[in-house]
């Protein structure tokens, strides 16, 4: 029996093989037609353009273009029509006549590509090249046949089948009429237990209870489904289903993203869209106020809170970025994601060049872009360094926030008028603060380096003024050990100081060994006669960042991730390159002699930062017995400068600055200051809602920008206005030419696209896979739909009014068209989406692409905690609000850029839905990402689905997982009185939504009867795992039955939708 399975199997592998083939390569048939777009442009475009295309022409020869590949290069014309023999291209990619074989330094083309060129040559060579605008081929003749997804889809007529009797909606004709072609024949309907879960999955993210299980079983009415489906789509929980995967195409996070990745306010916009779904706001007004809610006559807040969509995209906020090339990284986000999400279009690949396989040029991209590079921005922070584009916040305060903070605005005004105005008193006070802060470098003494090397191996040098210069190697880390002696008539020591000097040697004249000049200083160590000295304060005239007094004092490095930021500089916005200095308080002072004799200070540097090399290029060392050693460190080093010039000799904004660093240091104000602070601490401290949005530039040009050569911000190119892709339907009548245009043209009828697209996407969530696969893509190169007519029927459906969903009276009510729900409602309710979903292990069909069976895969990563969350019985089912911190392992968040801790939330909110847990792009909550959650730094059409050990350690282990079993066990013990198997029935149902077969509960119950005599055994192990929670019942009894709710949480069929 075991040898007649293999063998049909190998015979059916066979069979499959050869038809694939047949499939793949039609040179099997001589009397093929070759299409030079499906057949020979991808092998040019995988082999050729590398050398012979726009970016390089080797031997003048580019492939890429029918015009210049017909005339050839310095060998002349390479494609001979009607000839291969003859036809140098052939020759070449065969190797012959002495020449190297091409591809050049890749693999040889195989047989089969090879003979597809050879009968694409002798076949005349035909190459209907469209010139990416008009969809017209290269004569200039006849338009090229459209590829299905480009055309409108209209509605198409139910096809005649022979089971007429299974079909309870339009789509089963469509499916059923599939199954028969293919001789196949549906599967028996599901259990209705199964079934209730399934749709309860589907439609609300959550499982049924006991008790809404028990009810369906027990009603016999005919309708007793639809009731249920009627009832889940009118259940607030159906939004927050539906806003996940719909946030995954917004990629809303709670940070923004790239290297600093700080974080920002978006919950707003997700709350949006939980309550548009949930209202059924028709796809097509869904679509009009996240592209332009905020254009629309009157915008409501709530429209304007829409257009947070566009502001999901990442926010480059790290050092050195230039603000406008950021900015255009955002618009092309924009772009990319709308083309992505409503037109299921690569239309990425034309950022930089025509589109390879679908008919979009490079200036169809740059004229959609212009639609988006209209919106209102402002470039804040340092020109030269760490400077941002940021876009409008709308502030949202209650009434009562409202009032509040304009009394406390009135008060901050006033008091921001009196630090700003500068009187004769002050003058007269800053003029002694000048004498002073000038007087101080005198109080200090230059130590004379006697011992300096570096460990990193730069070479140290010792300069006339005692500074020490370093050249040579370049180390990614370093440490600079400097030994010296106390100038005797210093009699004691309170602290030491750094002066980072320029010099014409080092780059871009320092004072730092970075490529810009720049440094950081990681650590500084001292020790006075090998006893170490302690410091508690610090600081210095310029840096990027505070010193931290733990962090920067006697500090070892631990690890990559442990690097104090230090002392950070940025040399990039001097006029000149100046000095920098920093001094460090000890904690009280050291006698600078023992005996009589000079104190021998050794000095450690250290520079941690790796990467370039970021040390100091020239430095000096000092020292004080001043019992003010930091004053000389509270004025900024610029204005020290300005403050050495005599006054008259000071720009005005040298005075305007000097001025106003004195009124906000000077002891004069120091009540108004504090004051000021208080106020605006509590202005801060309102509470104020916040939402990202879009806002239009004012004015009616019609938007432009201009196209950049190979996607590079700097290369313009021509200007281009904003407009639709030459191939696709153009702005509908009297729409305007700009964001709302284009919102209005995304869904307007005559669009090929958006309708196919969306109605795709729902389809995969039900059933796993869309009827396009590629559900992201629609293009030439996408995956045949398998059942293209049901598409159309179901494009064509949402668009339209219709009969569906159910009145109080049981009658069917008149929905709207673009109705989501409606389209839900159709599919829940199809025996299509009925059956069972047990699998055919001779099925020709694994994948159920004819959906000859129900749905059955693992849910989503969300959807799993929420779950285990409902079987514990520690959901809560809060709807909106900020996104909410539930436990995860020590140290994810952990960065250098931010100070920001993930603190685990309180009461409820610790055990909300999923879909609000907190997600920063650079540390996504580690159990989601581990079952193919995504980091949201991209929009994302489908989550690929994974199977891997890790899944189940981190249900079987992580702390979350254990605190839901703990809480499970307690149900399953608390809530059911009866023996050990009653109990495990009921934990088992709570999981899987059935009853446990004996056979389970057997083994269910051995398992409890082992973990209960180990326990028993080790009563600390039992109280290891149940962490000192309130316990009713011994501890024994309750960790035994945590280990069975945990195998229960870890279950297939928990975790599945079948």
């Amino acid at each position: 029996m075991r040898r007649a399975i293999k063998l049909l199997f190998t015979s059916l592998f066979l069979t499959a093989a050869v038809v694939s083939l047949i499939s793949l390569f039609p040179f099997a048939s001589a009397k093929t037609q070759i299409d030079f777009k499906r057949d020979i442009e991808p092998i040019f475009a995988a082999s050729c353009y590398q050398c012979h295309g726009a970016k390089k022409a080797a031997g003048q020869l580019r492939l890429d273009g029918k015009a210049a590949a017909m005339k050839g290069g310095f060998s002349g014309a390479v494609i001979q029509p009607g000839n291969s023999k003859a036809s140098i291209l052939l020759k070449r990619i065969l190797g012959e006549g002495g020449e190297a074989r091409m591809p050049m330094g890749a693999d040889p083309l195989t047989a089969e590509q090879i003979e597809l060129i050879r009968q694409w040559i002798d076949q005349g060579a035909v190459w209907l090249e469209t010139d990416g605008v008009t969809g017209r081929n290269s004569d200039g003749a006849n338009e090229l046949p459209k590829h299905w997804a480009y055309v409108k889809p209209v509605r198409p007529i139910l096809p005649q089948i022979k089971n007429s009797a299974w079909v309870r909606n339009p789509i089963d004709a469509f499916v059923m009429a599939r199954l028969e072609k293919e001789g196949l024949t549906p599967s028996p309907e599901a259990s209705k237990e199964t079934l209730l879960r399934r749709v309860y999955l589907d439609l609300i993210g959550l499982p049924p209870s006991v008790k809404e299980i028990d009810e369906f079983l027990a009603d016999k009415s005919p309708d007793a489904y639809e009731k249920v489906v009627d009832r889940l789509l009118s259940n607030p929980h159906y939004g927050e289903r539906w806003a996940r995967p719909w946030l995954d195409l917004a990629r809303y996070a709670d940070s923004n993203g790239y290297e600093k990745d700080n974080l920002r306010v978006m919950w707003k916009y997700r709350d949006w869209v939980i309550n548009a779904l949930n209202a059924d706001l028709p796809f097509d007004q869904f679509t009009i106020e996240q592209i332009a809610g905020d254009m629309l006559p009157n915008a409501t807040i709530d429209q304007k809170i829409a257009t947070g969509f566009h502001r999901n995209t990442q926010l480059n906020t790290e050092g050195g970025v230039d603000p406008e090339a950021a900015r255009y990284e955002v618009m092309v986000d924009r772009v990319n994601t709308t083309a992505t999400v409503w037109l299921g279009t690569t239309l990425g690949c034309a950022q930089c060049h025509n589109h390879k396989y679908d008919p979009f040029s490079l200036r169809d991209y740059y004229k959609l872009y212009s639609f988006f590079d209209n919106s209102t921005y402002q470039i804040r922070g340092s020109a030269a360094f760490d400077s941002v584009a940021y876009e409008p916040t709308l502030e949202l305060p209650t009434p009562e926030q409202e009032l509040k903070r304009k009394e406390l605005n009135d008060q901050i005004a006033k008091l921001e008028t009196t630090l700003k105005t500068q009187t004769p008193q002050l003058d007269s006070a800053q003029a002694e603060w000048e004498k002073d802060i000038l007087a101080e470098p005198a109080k200090w003494t230059m130590l004379d380096p006697t011992e300096f090397k570096s460990a990193g191996g730069a070479t140290l040098t010792k300069l006339d003024d005692k500074s020490l210069l370093a050249s040579g190697k370049d180390p990614e880390f370093d440490e600079y050990v400097i030994k010296a002696k106390l100038p005797l008539p210093l009699a004691k020591l309170s602290a030491l100081r750094i002066e980072a000097m320029p010099d014409k040697s080092l780059p871009r004249g320092g004072p730092g060994r970075d490529l810009y000049g720049n440094f950081i200083l990681s650590t500084i160590e001292v020790s006075a006669n090998d006893q170490p000295l302690r410091f508690t304060d610090g600081g210095w005239d310029d840096g990027l960042s505070r010193i931290d007094a733990k962090s920067f004092f006697n500090y070892e490095m631990l690890n990559v991730s442990d690097r104090p930021r230090g002392w950070l500089i940025n040399a990039m916005n001097d006029e000149t390159r100046m000095m920098r200095q920093a001094a460090f308080a000890l904690d009280k002072p050291f006698s600078a002699n023992q005996d009589g004799k000079p104190v021998e200070l050794t000095i450690r540097l250290r520079f941690l930062a790796g990467g370039l090399c970021q040390s100091i290029g020239r430095l000096r060392l000092s020292a004080t017995d001043s019992e003010m050693p930091l004053k000389l460190v509270n004025v900024p080093a610029a204005l020290k400068l300005a403050m050495a010039k005599p006054a008259a000799n000071r720009t005005e904004k040298e005075k305007r600055d000097l001025a106003a660093h004195f009124r906000n240091t000077t002891p004069l104000l120091k009540a108004e200051r504090d004051r000021l602070k208080e106020l605006q601490d509590s202005s801060r401290n309102l509470g104020i809602v916040t939402a990202l949005v879009l806002q239009e530039k004012p004015g009616y040009d019609r938007p432009s920008t201009w196209v950049r050569e190979r996607g590079n911000f700097y290369s313009h190119g021509e200007k281009v206005y904003a407009g639709i892709p030459a191939s696709l339907p153009p702005l509908p009548e009297n729409a305007p030419a700009n964001r709302l245009g284009l919102a209005r043209w995304l869904v307007d009828e005559s669009n090929p696209l958006t309708a196919r697209v969306t109605v795709n996407r729902f389809w995969e969530q039900f059933f796993g896979r869309g009827i396009v696969e590629t559900s992201e893509d629609f293009g030439t190169q996408s995956s045949p739909p398998s059942h293209p007519e049901l598409l159309d029927w179901l494009a064509v459906e949402l668009m339209s009014e219709g009969m569906t969903g159910r009145k109080d009276d049981g009658k069917k009510s008149q929905s709207k068209a673009w109705s989501m729900k409606k389209i839900h409602w159709l599919i829940v309710t199809s025996a299509t989406y009925r059956q069972d979903s047990s699998v055919n292990p001779q099925s020709d069909d694994p994948y159920n692409r004819l959906l000859a069976r129900g749905p059955r895969f693992r849910v989503e990563a969300e959807m799993i905690r929420d779950l285990s969350l409902s079987a514990s019985g520690l959901l809560s089912r809060k709807i909106g609000g900020p996104s909410v911190m539930p436990s995860q392992p020590e140290g994810v968040w952990r960065n250098p850029y931010s100070s920001e801790k993930w603190t685990v939330s309180k009461g409820e909110d610790r055990y909300r839905r999923g879909l609000y847990t907190f997600l920063r792009r650079t540390s996504p909550y580690p159990a989601m990402m581990t079952f193919d959650a995504t980091s949201r730094e991209q929009c994302t059409v489908r989550r690929i689905r994974t199977n891997t050990p890790l899944q189940s350690l981190t249900l079987l282990n992580d702390e979350a997982s254990m605190e839901m079993a703990r809480a499970l066990a307690k149900r399953m013990f608390l809530e059911i009185e009866g023996d050990v198997k009653a109990r495990l029935n009921y934990g088992f149902r709570l999981c899987t939504g059935r009853h446990a077969k004996p056979a389970e509960l057997d083994r269910l119950a051995a398992l409890y009867a082992q973990q209960l005599t180990n326990y028993k055994a080790s009563p600390k192990t039992a109280d290891q795992l149940l962490k000192g929670e309130n316990r009713e019942l011994p501890a024994p009894e309750l960790a035994a039955w945590t280990l069975v709710a945990n195998v229960l949480l870890n279950l297939d069929e928990t975790l599945t939708k079948q």
